[in-house]
């Protein structure tokens, strides 16, 4: 960030904001469209414009003004926005439900991965490319490359639609945000989202610096969750367990007085948040008479509405900071009971598997 504002003369940390905050308006935004733009082009098409906006990032190290930058990181936001949504009905056309809660937590540790590669390798990438610029570059071919890659997918018939012929056809909008699943569902997961968001944003302004430890142990909970997943069918035990302990750890991060509990309670807590992720992902997939319409609208109002929950905390947490001169104190107090709603949204969710074990 302070490469890309120095390339622009921008010596405003508000403008900088704009900068992340572009690509979280583009979350909004994007999951919430998302529906509507496979129903009018289908998925698969759906799929290859968001890995086209996607790649719009290469305009970000050439941008000749801070405009131009916010127009690139906003697109590329906005095709983030509507690939998150679609890996979901992939899934469902084109996966067995055996299989799902893999791929589901594949997908899942996928973002991780990315990020934990920047927080511990973007330093030596940009020695070895030669600069952030030609870094940023490469990393837009690459998902070039992989855009024309998926033009090759093949996808299956909605193999949900054809088992169940007395599913509905459609399930717009203003089905989705009736139903009382989805709201519970989305607000189970935005505590989680919040806290995830700011470990980034004002973390390291108060002083806590554990996040790649987060992100790495966050990798091996995913993968954790994966294989506990495929053993263990019920999957609110353990949302609800992790989501328990993910506040205790939360508390330990955001108030130990000494840097390695603090550590220790990264640690833990990177694990326990993404180890419940694929159980958390699956839940849709695993619904009685679910279809690639049904399932893209939950998970466009999943992410739209968790990620609104979280702007407005995050504009809260910087206010308290304000109010409080610069005590970050009452902002991490609310971030770590906001995080409960993981825990506490698991006793509104449906259980879909009532064995424990295969």
């Amino acid at each position: 960030m302070s490469q890309i504002m120095a390339s622009l003369n921008v010596d405003s940390l508000a403008s900088a904001s704009f900068i992340s905050g572009a690509v979280t308006l583009a979350k909004i935004v994007g999951t919430f469209i998302a529906a509507w733009l496979a129903v009018k082009y289908g998925v698969k098409m759906a799929f290859f414009i968001s890995s086209l906006l996607i790649t719009i990032g290469i305009f970000t190290p050439y941008s000749p003004n801070y405009e131009v930058l916010l127009l690139s990181r906003f697109l590329m936001g906005l095709g983030g926005a509507f690939m998150i949504v679609y890996f979901n009905p992939i899934v469902l056309q084109c996966f067995k439900p055996h299989e799902r809660p893999v791929i589901n937590g594949l997908n899942a540790v996928a973002f991780n991965v990315g990020t934990g590669v920047i927080l511990w390798f973007m330093d030596d990438i940009n020695a070895l490319t030669g600069g952030w610029k030609m870094s940023l570059t490469i990393f837009s071919l690459v998902s070039l490359v992989l855009m024309l890659v998926w033009l090759l997918v093949r996808l299956h018939d909605d193999q949900a639609q054809v088992a169940n012929q007395q599913a509905p056809a459609t399930y717009s909008y203003t089905d989705g945000l009736k139903d009382k699943f989805n709201w519970a569902y989305a607000l189970t997961y935005s505590g989680l989202l919040t806290f995830y968001i700011c470990l980034f944003t004002f973390y390291p302004k108060a002083g806590i610096t554990q996040s790649k430890w987060v992100i790495s142990f966050g990798i091996i909970g995913t993968l954790a969750g994966i294989a506990y997943s495929k053993k263990i069918l019920q999957r609110l035990p353990v949302i609800r367990w992790s989501g328990l302990i993910m506040t205790l750890s939360l508390a330990g991060l955001s108030f130990s007085p000494t840097p390695w509990l603090q550590t220790a309670s990264a640690i833990v807590l990177g694990f326990f948040i993404f180890f419940p992720i694929t159980a958390l992902v699956s839940i849709p997939h695993e619904l009685k008479n679910m279809t690639s319409a049904r399932v893209t609208v939950i998970f466009s109002l999943f992410y739209s509405i968790s990620y609104l929950f979280a702007t407005v905390v995050l504009w809260v947490f910087g206010k308290l900071v304000d109010i409080n001169q610069g005590d970050y104190s009452a902002s991490l107090a609310m971030v770590c009971v906001l995080s409960l709603t993981f825990f506490i949204g698991s006793f509104y969710l449906p259980e879909t598997q009532p064995k424990t074990e295969k």
